[in-house]
């Protein structure tokens, strides 16, 4: 088995003039497909070495390549290869980012063989890119710093003075999830007032509490886990995995009055280079018998409706979603997410 695995953006900067622009795009001798696939993702290695793995073992002569990083360096980096486009695959992110690609024409349409288990919300309407996982939002804490009584129960809570330098938050602008979350506290209020103002208030009240924007969410748990911060805001199933399979001191919180519940989706890359190896690998990871690896192994939620005997915590586990004007939120995203690093982080250091 041929390992190529991308390890960072450093390497890959050099692999995109280098081997990934030079890999073979020819078909494989014995299924078809072609010898490699790219794939940019932000699941983390844990999952994309695994299934790199399983997916080489059913098609070992297509080498899977992938880079590891946040979902809006992602999206940023499919725009910037627009005219030679260096990956095939890109695996997970909000769908509101995926909506954005189709907009930009970057996303290849394709209609998978499962399509008729997906609703109509996990979905774009010309298949553009489809919905993997649901993932809720939630408050993080470290329970040998915290309490189960004393955590914070909604989203005003955080802001609370007594948690001032007890908050890690992964940096929002890398961060899809952290966009998506910060974006849905400014609508809380923006529904109504039709103004950003209450929202970017609330977000200077949080960052007022916040200790530091950890770069990745490796950096991130590990300084919760330390004790370096004592909570954050993040989702669900990697707070679950974290807890569950690395022992981490970690528990959440469901906010009450309601969380923002994103679709994590998939799409082929326009113009990809690997096409055949591309769709396969589209299938694979997203097949019934992935899906339940998903769930068991990695706590992730499927958006597929026939998928059986899935886990307790998925099927008992009550989330009340927040009611998401997602197709404002992605045009309003990037004003407000530029106004907060602008006036709201770079105001915070200023003073410091």
């Amino acid at each position: 088995m041929r390992w190529k695995v991308i390890l960072s953006l450093t390497l890959v900067t050099g692999l995109a003039t280098g081997c990934l622009a030079s890999s073979p795009s020819g078909e494989s001798a014995k299924d078809g497909l072609e010898e490699t696939v790219v794939v940019y993702s932000p699941h983390g290695k844990d999952i994309l070495q695994d299934f790199e793995k399983r997916f080489e073992k059913e098609h070992p002569n297509t080498d899977v390549q992938w880079l590891d990083m946040g979902s809006q360096e992602v999206l940023d980096r499919i725009r910037s290869e627009k005219g030679n486009p260096q990956a095939d695959v890109w695996w997970g992110g909000p769908s509101v980012m995926f909506e954005q690609a189709r907009e930009e024409g970057l996303l290849e349409k394709y209609k998978p063989s499962y399509a008729d288990a997906l609703d109509d919300e996990f979905h774009a309407k010309d298949y553009s890119w489809t919905g993997t996982f649901k993932t809720p939002q939630v408050i993080m804490y470290n329970t040998n710093e915290i309490s189960r009584k004393e955590a914070p129960k909604d989203w005003d809570d955080l802001l609370d003075k007594k948690w001032k330098d007890k908050i890690i938050i992964r940096y929002p602008l890398a961060s899809g999830t952290m966009r998506t979350i910060f974006s849905s506290m400014i609508y809380r209020t923006y529904q109504e007032s039709k103004a950003p103002k209450e929202g970017y208030e609330w977000l200077k009240k949080l960052d007022a509490n916040t200790k530091e924007y950890a770069a990745n969410p490796e950096m991130m748990y590990s300084k919760i886990a330390r004790g370096e911060g004592s909570m954050t805001v993040w989702d669900m199933p990697d707070v679950v995995m974290l807890k569950e399979t690395k022992h981490y001191p970690f528990d959440y919180v469901i906010p009450e009055s309601g969380t923002p519940v994103l679709t994590d989706g998939i799409a082929l890359v326009k113009g990809g280079k690997h096409p055949k190896a591309a769709k396969e690998f589209y299938e694979f990871v997203n097949s019934k018998d992935a899906a339940k690896i998903l769930a068991e192994k990695y706590y992730r939620i499927p958006t597929r409706n026939d998928i059986d005997d899935l886990p307790a915590w998925i099927t008992e586990t009550k989330i009340k979603p927040m009611e998401l004007d997602w197709d404002l939120i992605r045009k309003k995203e990037k004003e407000w997410m530029e106004y907060w690093d602008e006036n709201i982080k770079s105001k915070k250091q200023a003073e410091e």
